[in-house]
């Protein structure tokens, strides 16, 4: 039976079975019993909002950089609760961007740090993982970007330019047919870009141990804790019902969920980026489909798709397609899609046939949360003491490490390499009122699904310039 959404128990009121959330939650090796909830109102220096990725991150580097400081996380479920526990297990130093556009917004050398840096926070999210103790399943696989099909071959060969223009091939390398089927037999591959800057993690469990480090060096996770409002200015505070924290900063670290907030609700879009998981795989099948090297996996489609092979022999599939939910609303029961889970399947098969008649013992989803301009932005204002770090589009395990380092930096007043990327202070118009939001991104998701059927059809690339296309560029 595939485990989904609609399987969780509620043990009493308000009572959630965490486990039921994602595969990866439920094979923390813990009971996910949370913590205690915020008693009141409290003072400290630094106050958090979310126990994801982001926050969990940013608590870590203040504390270890300024032992003496008060930090407080407030989170509305359970540490790694959200995207942070669920996602595809890639840590990788891909960008939501491209290398060609970011050039040209900020310049080749201001690209190049970035790039660089998101190269070095995937091998900073191993180093503390081992450093801290935690079982995070860090494996740097590196990963495969697979033009299944002719008509995704150029855009491989374009991404490879791109890096080569800005002197960031080393190590990098286009696969013919033959080399792609030497690491992993895909139907319908006729070549890969390999990108050795990639790992594979066990998501939930770094965040757990990460929330477990916070805590050893002195920060306060308070959970089931939901912040209603946040106040900048002379008094920054976090407003929840069951008390404040008033603080010297407050982090917004929320990511898809910071659009539940009334003040932010157009600064993001939140996404359904949804995942299907088989059983463990005989050793017969993994001779013949191969991916010993367990990289991440990709094809060149614009409506992505992204693959992992697990620690205990599984294949993750996951992709996008669930439709974008009216006001931006996010609710446990759009975690599942029947549509868009069986389309996951069935594309799962046709990729690897050697999955005929394994079952699929796990299905899940999450929002992700999508800026205007497609660009993170990781910001500090001392002035109204606020801090934020948000808008990764499905690339933020790598990206939310550089978010941390980059916040606690900037709240600390240190000048560093990080305190200088284009992401820092990068602000990003709103996204339309409803109901344009919602026909703009319900059109460019039908849209981009059109020009990946029709470029698989004919074997022609996409053109670029329909109007679906322009509008979901990035």
């Amino acid at each position: 039976m595939t485990r989904t959404v609609s399987s969780r128990r509620h043990a009493g009121p308000g009572a959630k079975d965490y486990r039921s959330y994602s595969f990866w939650l439920e094979t923390t090796g813990e009971e996910l019993t949370p913590r205690p909830l915020l008693s009141g109102p409290t003072e400290a220096d630094v106050a958090i909002l979310g126990a994801g990725f982001t926050g969990l991150w940013t608590a870590y580097y203040l504390l270890r950089r300024e032992p003496s400081l008060r930090v407080v996380v407030l989170e509305s479920e359970v540490a790694g609760f959200g995207a942070s526990g669920r996602n595809g297990a890639w840590c990788s130093s891909g960008f939501p961007v491209s290398p060609g556009e970011l050039q040209r917004r900020f310049g080749r050398e201001a690209t190049r740090e970035l790039l660089l840096q998101m190269r070095s926070a995937v091998d900073e999210v191993g180093r503390v993982a081992t450093a801290e103790e935690i079982d995070a399943q860090y494996l740097r696989g590196g990963q495969l970007r697979v033009a299944r099909g002719p008509s995704q071959l150029p855009g491989l060969e374009g991404a490879y330019e791109s890096f080569r223009n800005l002197d960031l091939d080393g190590g990098l390398r286009l696969l013919d047919a033959e080399e792609t089927a030497e690491r992993v037999r895909i139907t319908g591959a006729e070549g890969a870009l390999y990108n050795p800057h990639c790992a594979t993690i066990h998501p939930a469990r770094l965040a757990r141990g990460l929330a477990r480090a916070v805590e050893r060096l002195g920060g306060e996770i308070f959970e089931q804790t939901t912040v209603t409002d946040f106040e900048t200015g002379p008094s920054p505070r976090l407003v929840t019902d069951s008390g404040e924290v008033r603080a010297g900063t407050v982090v917004l670290a929320g990511e898809a969920y910071l659009a539940q907030l009334r003040k932010l609700r157009r600064e993001v879009l939140p996404i359904y980026s949804l995942i299907v998981l088989t059983e463990p795989l005989s050793e017969e099948s993994w001779a013949e489909i191969g991916w010993e090297g367990r990289e991440c996996v990709a094809s060149n489609r614009y409506t992505v798709d992204y693959l992992s092979r697990t620690a205990d022999g599984r294949i993750l599939f996951g992709g996008r397609g669930a439709p974008y939910h009216y006001g931006s609303r996010i609710e446990d029961e759009f975690d599942r899609h029947d549509p868009t889970h069986e389309m996951l399947r069935s594309t799962a098969r046709a990729w690897f046939p050697a999955l005929e008649g394994a079952r699929f013992t796990h299905a899940w989803g999450g929002p992700l949360a999508v800026p205007r301009d497609w660009m993170p932005t990781m910001s500090y204002d001392p002035a109204r003491g606020v801090a934020t770090a948000r808008g990764y589009t499905g690339q933020g395990v790598a990206t939310a490490n550089l978010s941390g380092q980059t916040l606690a930096d900037l709240i600390l007043g240190r000048d560093t390499a990080v305190t200088h990327l284009p992401t820092v202070n990068h602000e990003t118009r709103a996204w339309e009122p409803e109901p344009l939001r919602w026909l703009g991104a319900r059109y460019v998701q039908r849209g981009l699904m059109k020009v990946d059927d029709r470029a698989e059809r004919t074997g022609d690339p996409p053109t670029g310039k329909t109007l679906a296309e322009r509008l979901g560029s990035h």
